[in-house]
């Protein structure tokens, strides 16, 4: 192994990388079989499962072995960053698509139907009579998914706000104490932040429980309904996904791990957390609020 102090640290050869594909293929082939109703379809895809979060252990693992060690060295450290930017990045571009979807929903597609600027003959020929809006008529002409009614948006999503903006609050203070080597601090706070993520989840589910339960409010509720749990899921997802990551630092943080110096690992998650609380603000204003 290459010296971090005198040259840039150059990976052995790995056999992650074919894992991960095998990996991801195998839990793709078993979702799609799964979603056509294959009987083992969800077998397979829970073996695709199980392979990546081997890889994921395993990887992961490694390159935190290779980290404490002291192989990396700063150049490896911004290739880490620039890294992690182009991930973020590629992340922005991804809910963009579906703000995108959202955006020409709500401005051009309904208002079209309707018989407004461009659409008056689409209204005319196609569903005359029709008058929708955004978000009670959003299920289009035919009443696609039945009537329902919009999510709130001063109930549980305004409470998830409060809660994810404290999370960013409680992570910015760990990030701060990890600089000022006051290791109790950066534990309370990565836990608390973790803790706020968890609570986010769950009061998502007893959303998601209500708007199917009591408003009616599906996947099948029309144009509504997809762009409102698709952007909702997905940043779901993305929590998670972020409340793992930081659940992982903290523990390496209760270890030891991590200098004020040397914390890319932390400030890596910490990016990406900040990352879900902006897309959150901005699915708060426009998915619920406008």
């Amino acid at each position: 192994m290459a010296q971090a102090e005198t040259s840039y640290y150059v990976p052995h050869g790995s056999h992650w990388p074919i894992i991960g594909s095998v990996a991801v293929c195998t839990l793709m082939v078993g979702f799609a079989n799964y979603l056509n109703g294959v009987s083992w379809g969800t077998p397979t895809m829970m073996v695709g499962l199980a392979i990546l979060l081997f890889m994921l252990f395993g990887w992961f693992g490694t390159v935190i072995r290779e980290n404490e060690a002291g192989a990396y060295n700063e150049q490896v450290d911004l290739s880490f960053r620039w890294g992690m930017f182009w991930f973020i990045f590629s992340e922005v571009m991804f809910f963009a698509a579906f703000f995108g979807a959202l955006f020409y929903a709500r401005q051009y597609s309904i208002p079209w139907l309707s018989g407004e600027g461009s659409g008056v003959a689409t209204n005319t020929f196609l569903w005359s009579g029709f008058e929708g809006s955004w978000p009670h008529a959003a299920n289009g002409p035919e009443n696609i998914g039945g009537d329902y009614k919009p999510m709130p948006a001063w109930g549980l999503p305004a409470i998830n706000t409060a809660i994810l903006l404290t999370s960013g609050a409680t992570l910015t203070w760990a990030h701060h104490a990890l600089k000022a080597n006051h290791r109790a601090q950066l534990i309370i706070g990565l836990f608390l932040t973790v803790a706020l993520g968890a609570i986010f989840m769950v009061l998502q589910g007893v959303e998601y429980v209500e708007a199917y339960q009591h408003l009616g409010l599906t996947l099948g509720s029309g144009i509504y309904g997809t762009t409102f749990f698709m952007l909702t899921g997905f940043h779901g997802m993305h929590v998670t996904i972020g409340a793992i990551i930081l659940a992982v630092i903290l523990f390496r943080c209760i270890a030891g791990h991590f200098t004020p110096d040397r914390h890319f690992g932390f400030e890596g998650a910490a990016w990406y957390w900040h990352f879900v609380d902006v897309v959150w603000l901005g699915l708060f204003i426009f998915v619920y609020w406008l």
